[in-house]
């Protein structure tokens, strides 16, 4: 047997390897995903019935593979993409990550096909699941992360620094405050922590609402991940967007700002009447 600190860090590598790439087969991809998914069913069982309903499972493996995610400069993604900059690259991005969301959500339904049964029950759901979740997890926050740097909005730190910054933005669907950026550290607060089980449990659950025979789940899957994913990057580069009032501090993984700083720009003058 793995011993138990090595399988959680192949978790992690897998993880990070299936968001990394923008262009990947179905027979690698499929293959990575039936190892990240028997690997899960494993550390689920260790996890307990108690951990896993509630979401602190998913939760610390994803903090876990954060690092693992990995995050290019604004150069770096310019030059991946032609030369693309500003809204073209965003928009070039929002595709790119669309695209992996669909092909995970289409994997993943593939593989719990053949393990079909309802009704579909939380402790019950197929491992493969939990791997799209974390797969599309990732996905998202690697795009978080790429969109503020085509905004130049920069988390500097760490890997866990940044790894924690921007899965508290993913968790809740938001950009960061650029007021904020300096001010993080490598831990989660409790807050942050809630907020990202909530929003794992929420990403599961929609997965599994697309549980069926014959592949119907999986072509549902694809669908609702394209959507979700594009939802979630139309609100984020709205913060981003240097004429977008800045969203509220993020919960946890910060350190207090300076007072007068928070809740977006400062508003000038009123008019005269």
């Amino acid at each position: 047997m793995v011993p138990a600190g090595d399988e959680s860090a192949e978790i992690g590598e897998l993880i990070g390897r299936l968001s990394a790439a923008e262009r990947m087969d179905d027979d690698t991809r499929g293959r990575l995903l039936g190892r990240l998914s028997r690997l899960l069913a494993r550390s689920a069982r260790r996890a307990g019935a108690a951990g896993v309903a509630r979401g602190r499972w998913l939760a610390d493996l994803m903090i876990a593979a954060a690092p693992h995610i990995p995050i290019r400069d604004a150069a770096t993604l310019s030059e991946h993409h032609h030369g693309l900059t500003g809204e073209e690259l965003a928009d070039n991005l929002v595709r790119v990550a669309s695209n992996g969301t669909t092909a995970v959500g289409a994997a993943a339904g593939a593989l719990a096909a053949a393990q079909f049964t309802a009704p579909p029950l939380l402790l019950t759901a197929p491992a493969q699941l939990a791997a799209e979740t974390l797969v599309v997890a990732a996905i998202e926050t690697k795009l978080i992360a790429e969109l503020h740097e085509v905004y130049g909005v920069r988390v500097e730190g760490s890997g866990s620094v940044r790894g924690a910054a921007f899965l508290t933005a993913w968790a809740r669907q938001r950009g960061i405050n650029p007021l904020e950026t300096g001010s993080f550290t490598s831990a989660l607060g409790s807050a942050a922590k809630s907020a990202l089980r909530k929003r794992l449990l929420k990403t599961l659950g929609r997965s599994m609402s697309t549980l069926g025979p014959f592949l119907t789940g999986a072509a549902a899957g694809a669908v609702l991940n394209r959507t979700a994913t594009k939802s979630m990057a139309a609100a984020v580069r709205r913060d981003l967007s240097p004429s977008a009032d800045r969203p509220g501090p993020l919960p946890g993984p910060h350190l207090p700002i300076e007072p007068g700083a928070r809740g977006g720009r400062q508003k000038r003058g009123g008019r005269k009447k």
